[in-house]
C-alpha cells in the first residue's frame, strides 16, 4: 500500500520507541561487557545467555511494533482518503438530486440543511429567514423531488447510492 499523504506522527507514541531502543541498546552494550568480565574470570555464562536472550527478544519487539504501528498509521490514513472520497462522491450525488429536481440556489440552501438533519428553526435561525419562508421551500422541494417529507427525500438519495433506484446523473 503507497501513500501519497504524509504520515501523522504520533509523538507519545514515537517517545515510548524511542525510550525502548535506548534500553535495547544500553542492555546490548551491558552484555558486551559482561561477556569481557566472564571471559576473564572464567564465570558461568547461565546469566549472559538469559541476558543475550532478552534482548534479542526486545529488539525484535521493537522492530515488529515499528512496522504494525507504520501499517496501522497507513491503514488510518488509506481509511481517511476513502471517507474523504466518499464524502465527496455523496456531495455529488445529493448536488445531482438538486439538479434533477430543480431546485433554486433557496431550495438548493434548505435542502443542504435538510439533509444534514436540522429542524424548520435551525435553518430558518441559519439562513436568517423567518420559519414560514423556511416551510414554503421545503413545499417546494418536496413538491419537486415526490417525496412526502424528510425521510423520504433522504431514502431517494440514499438508494440511488446504493444502486436501488435511478441514478439521476
Amino acid at each position: 500500500m503507497t501513500l501519497n499523504a504524509p504520515l501523522k506522527i504520533p509523538y507519545g507514541l514515537l517517545a515510548l520507541v524511542v525510550v525502548q531502543i535506548l534500553c535495547a541498546a544500553f542492555f546490548t552494550i551491558d552484555i558486551f561487557q559482561d561477556y569481557r568480565e566472564y571471559a576473564m574470570h572464567g564465570a558461568s555464562m547461565t546469566h549472559l545467555y538469559i541476558e543475550a536472550i532478552a534482548t534479542t527478544s526486545l529488539i525484535a519487539a521493537i522492530v515488529f511494533e515499528m512496522r504494525f504501528i507504520l501499517h496501522l498509521l497507513r491503514r488510518k490514513a488509506h481509511l481517511e482518503r476513502s471517507v474523504s472520497t466518499a464524502s465527496m462522491a455523496m456531495f455529488d450525488v445529493i448536488e445531482a438530486h438538486f439538479d434533477l429536481w430543480d431546485l433554486t440556489p433557496s431550495e438548493r440552501d434548505v435542502a443542504t440543511f435538510l439533509v444534514k438533519g436540522f429542524g424548520i428553526a435551525d435553518i430558518a435561525r441559519l439562513r436568517g429567514s423567518a420559519e414560514g419562508t423556511i416551510k414554503s421551500h421545503l413545499n417546494a422541494i418536496y413538491r419537486k423531488s415526490g417525496a412526502g417529507n424528510r425521510g423520504e427525500l433522504l431514502s431517494q438519495i440514499i438508494d440511488s447510492v446504493m444502486g436501488d433506484a435511478k441514478n439521476p446523473a
